[in-house]
């Protein structure tokens, strides 16, 4: 292990994580593999052995949002002295309207998306600031620069993401650490399925009729969502570039609607979204 470079993933288990790791080991890294839970990463070691990659990784329990788990992924980095490529992929998406979503789901969704973020890359920094290298990428979302209706939790904890990425990378580059964000949009994962949790709206709610509509409308696109191995290929792509840009938008529209947001008046801009949403009967 010592004399490949090594790289961390969260959010191991399945989807754009499980993808990662193995498109890094490809790339010639030895990948700690991080999940809450390791019985689900035999599906990774499972495709791992497709590739015969399975020596180059090492599944590890982590629960981001768990103090004592975080103390042991600190051991662990300590133990292996250096962290050549972070990639903070866990996290899940919080639905549901303002009014009705109590605010401890808001919490839990900084917890994740946000400060397990932020206490996993605490673990690496100091590594990285010695090393005078590394690399930290942030899988973020269009959420991060584009918000929806229905999504408030996730797209709030995206744009955190985004900003305190923009600070970090600032931090870091006298120190030679370089941090990036991936900015997917729709993709066949699971964010949109099991990894969405929705605060429902009942039948006598006011936002019934719109949830409705928004949730025929994600499921409405389903047919035209990208190949996650783009944003896996995409990372390893980013995880050995020598200076890395900051921002990697990806996937189909996703440049479009960040320019047209950016680029046109706000009035405009809601319209169209209004008018994209009501076409979808409830």
């Amino acid at each position: 292990m010592m004399n490949q470079p090594i790289a961390i993933v969260t959010g191991s288990s399945s989807g754009f994580g499980l993808l990662t790791v193995l498109e890094l080991a490809k790339a010639g890294f030895h990948v700690i593999a991080t999940m809450r839970n390791i019985p689900k990463g035999n599906t990774l070691l499972q495709e791992a052995m497709k590739y015969k990659l399975e020596l180059k990784i090492t599944l590890h329990e982590l629960d981001v949002t768990s103090e004592s788990s975080i103390k042991v992924l600190t051991e662990t980095v300590r133990k292996l002295g250096r962290v050549d490529v972070l990639v903070n992929n866990a996290g899940y998406a919080g639905g549901g309207f303002v009014e009705e979503i109590p605010l401890e789901e808001y919490r839990k969704q900084f917890e994740t998306n946000v400060f397990g973020v932020i206490a996993v890359t605490q673990t690496v920094l100091p590594y990285m600031r010695q090393q005078k290298s590394g690399k930290i990428i942030n899988v973020s979302s269009i959420s991060g620069r584009v918000s929806f209706p229905g999504l408030s939790p996730y797209c709030a904890s995206k744009h955190a993401l985004e900003g305190w990425s923009e600070s970090l990378r600032l931090e870091m580059k006298p120190f030679g650490i370089e941090v990036a964000l991936v900015e997917p949009g729709s993709f066949k994962t699971n964010i949109w399925s099991t990894g969405r949790q929705v605060t429902t709206s009942s039948p006598k709610s006011p936002y019934f009729e719109t949830m409705n509509k928004l949730e025929k409308y994600i499921s409405s696109g389903e047919a035209g969502f990208g190949d996650p191995k783009a944003v896996a290929q995409k990372i390893a792509e980013i995880a050995i570039i020598k200076e890395p840009d900051f921002r990697y938008p990806i996937g189909k529209g996703v440049n479009i609607t960040i320019r047209l947001k950016n680029s046109i008046p706000w009035k405009i801009w809601e319209t169209f979204l209004f008018k994209k949403i009501n076409r979808i009967k409830s």
